[in-house]
């Protein structure tokens, strides 16, 4: 590494803050020409987006739970209860995010299962429940990409094992590159915890090039962007 910067074997390391760092820092775009992009390159790997207004996330967390599990014997073969499909959620997410889940109609009868740290569930209920609803602490427009960490997002084990990972993004928490998320993580004091970098669900290609989703984690990811 020296030679490769021309110091030298007897070259004294420079200061902390002497260090080149040429790569980009910040990115340029901002408003719906961010947005877009990140929505472009979560498509592009597969995953399903809805924009809503910040007023909307419990119609769109309805609208995939109903779309993707339905009720009665849909719910009952994909781990669900009779008619009803069951949600593992962390404790800090909004009680609001599900007010439109239950009832007649359009409604889906959803169990939500809260977990947390403090009382984390076990294997065996994580492995039953149809899906997961966290909300996530930044994403990076430029790779696709959501991290998860923080309340929010609750324990890396709920987002992991669920097949099926509806998660929120406040537009206001995407910026366009790696750097900016590091900064912004690091300012929120998150740095520190464990994190969870999502870039659309878990796929994988084997040896005959073939494409398998949900190997190690969620096989269908749903993007709420909300505001």
């Amino acid at each position: 590494m020296r030679d490769a910067l021309g110091r030298g074997d007897d070259a004294t390391p420079p200061p902390a803050g002497d260090i080149p760092r040429e790569y980009r820092r910040s990115g340029s775009l901002s408003g719906d020409e961010l947005v877009d992009l990140f929505i472009d390159r979560l498509e592009d790997y597969d995953a399903t987006v809805r924009r809503v207004p910040a007023d909307g996330v419990a119609g769109a967390v309805a609208a995939f739970l109903r779309e993707r599990h339905g009720g009665g014997d849909a719910a009952r073969e994909d781990g669900g209860g009779a008619g009803e499909v069951t949600v593992v959620t962390p404790d800090a997410v909004p009680a609001e995010w599900f007010a439109e889940v239950t009832g007649d109609g359009d409604g889906v009868p959803v169990r939500v299962i809260r977990d947390s740290r403090e009382r984390p569930l076990d294997v065996d209920t994580v492995d039953s429940v149809n899906a997961v609803v966290t909300g996530s602490a930044v994403s990076v427009a430029d790779t696709g990409t959501i991290v998860l960490v923080g309340e929010l997002s609750g324990r890396r084990a709920t987002t992991l094992v669920p097949d099926h990972h509806v998660v929120v993004v406040d537009v206001d928490d995407i910026v366009e590159i790696v750097p900016e998320a590091f900064r912004r993580l690091t300012g929120q004091g998150l740095d520190g915890q464990p994190m969870t970098f999502v870039s659309g669900p878990s796929a994988t290609v084997d040896i005959e090039l073939i494409r398998v989703q949900g190997v190690h984690g969620p096989r269908t990811l749903d993007v709420v962007i909300a505001g």
